[in-house]
């Protein structure tokens, strides 16, 4: 048993440390493809081949931190964020995400809620919407006619000290679909295993279902499925919340696409400090461009001196680097009065909450994760600088040299189309906006042109907002 447990812990360990290696390449392919993305004379071919490098990288990325969810859970790492938020707003977001997706395969997506279910409720938001995702789409997947029914209800409970503490909530997620034969049911929730239409579907890892289970566990409760081969399958699983009284919605904040530094700002100094020429590459021509003034380091020895001698206002820190690492770089650096006027920034590639504590507690100012979305180093530059910034206009009317796109003229195509359209924006599928755009009439070439252009330059968030004044 002893044995077992230690190469349990290596293996952990081991699919840690690989997802960190993993991660670190993959930060300079979508890196350098959101650069590429932005550049406004890209010819449409290679416009096309930056999408699938960028689609492509972000697929690996969610199937890496799937395994590394699994690592996290297997060795203890994983735990629960709790919460208090809307149940019925996080319901009816994940049907609206998946609605059109059943549609698209002529099934009927339903969600019966009951009426004693709670509003509010206090657990980790997160999981819970990750194991709905996971299930619902899974139901999608293997169902080809009927639909996918999600029940939502209270468990009976006749005694109960506390009624609104350790709650029991029953979901139940049953489809009409291929079913899953006695002998595999086993394996569905085997790490990596996969029935035999999980194969030929040739799709995902089969670590959906496994983390699933793990993070109803880690909510309180369990998962159970009962199946029949040709009639269909339903999941059932159980978990403990507290309800709680109403809370306060948060609004998202839109992210923004910033094309130079406002006016009459201190001319800031940057270091890039990464061991990799790739990653330290792919901030300079993020930063370069808006006139930021830059100078790189291979290792925290060169970091330190570079450092002396010039004064720079921010570090962009990796932490893991031959002759001197990040860590003693930034406590010598932070050691002195002179460094305490130099936000440094610490960049790596791992997602294991101790090492963002150990990264802290050696003086950096913030932690940020490999790969990164652009949007997230310019506000920190903003947070920890106050760098002010102008951004791309994000009018409703498209701007263009010749004619311009406006509501009026999607007008043209039915709503149902429209509401189509909106949804693929808002989960960024442009293949799916493409494949709609075929349905536009022969007699309205310009609006299949000016549509064809903007989803070709990336820009749905300017489709979303041109369908958004309409409705």
């Amino acid at each position: 048993k002893q044995k077992a447990e230690v190469a349990n812990q290596a293996k952990s360990g081991f699919i840690a440390n690989m997802s960190h290696e993993l991660r670190t390449p993959l930060n300079a392919i979508l890196g350098f493809s959101q650069i590429m993305m932005r550049s406004s004379n890209l010819p449409e071919d290679a416009r096309e081949n930056m999408r699938i490098i960028s689609t492509s990288g972000d697929y690996l990325l969610t199937l890496i931190n799937n395994v590394l969810d699994l690592s996290k859970i297997e060795s203890g790492r994983m735990s629960l964020n709790p919460t208090k938020f809307d149940l019925y707003a996080l319901l009816q977001e994940i049907q609206d995400l998946l609605t059109l997706k059943a549609e698209t395969k002529k099934l009927q997506l339903l969600f019966d809620y009951h009426e004693d279910l709670p509003k509010y409720v206090y657990t980790d938001e997160t999981k819970l919407r990750q194991v709905l995702i996971n299930l619902i789409n899974n139901a999608i997947k293997f169902t080809s006619e009927g639909g996918i029914n999600v029940e939502i209800k209270n468990k009976e409970t006749n005694t109960s000290k506390s009624p609104t503490k350790n709650h029991s909530l029953l979901f139940a997620v049953t489809d009409t679909g291929f079913g899953v034969a006695e002998d595999e049911i086993d394996k569905l929730f085997e790490a990596f295993g996969q029935t035999q239409a999980g194969k030929q579907s040739q799709e995902g890892t089969g670590l959906g279902l496994p983390i699933s289970k793990k993070f109803i566990e880690l909510m309180g409760g369990d998962i159970t499925v009962e199946s029949q081969l040709g009639v269909g399958t339903t999941f059932r699983f159980e978990i403990k919340v507290d309800i709680v009284d109403k809370v306060d919605a948060t609004k998202k904040k839109e992210s923004k696409n910033v094309i130079a530094l406002k006016p009459n700002q201190p001319r800031y100094r940057l270091l890039i400090v990464d061991d990799r020429p790739t990653n330290r590459l792919l901030l300079i021509k993020l930063l370069q461009p808006l006139g930021f003034e830059l100078k790189e380091a291979s290792n925290g020895k060169e970091a330190i001196k570079i450092w002396d001698e010039w004064e720079p206002h921010l570090i962009w820190m990796d932490m893991r680097m031959p002759v001197m690492d990040g860590y003693e770089a930034t406590e010598y650096i932070k050691g002195t009065t002179k460094g305490n006027a130099t936000a440094i920034i610490a960049l790596t590639a791992s997602v294991l909450e101790e090492d963002k504590s150990i990264v802290l507690s050696s003086g950096c100012d913030d932690f940020l994760r490999k790969p990164f979305k652009e949007s997230v180093i310019f506000e920190a530059m903003n947070k920890h600088l106050g760098v002010e910034y102008i951004y791309d206009e994000t009018n409703p009317v498209v701007n263009d040299k010749s004619t311009s796109l406006t509501a009026d003229d999607l007008k043209v195509m039915p709503p149902e189309w429209l509401e189509k359209v909106h949804y693929a924006t808002k989960i960024l599928d442009d293949d799916l906006i493409l494949e709609l755009l075929t349905e536009i009439p022969e007699n309205n070439s310009f609006l299949l042109e000016k549509l064809t252009q903007l989803v070709n330059n990336f820009e749905l968030e300017k489709i979303k907002k041109l369908i958004e004044s309409i409705v």
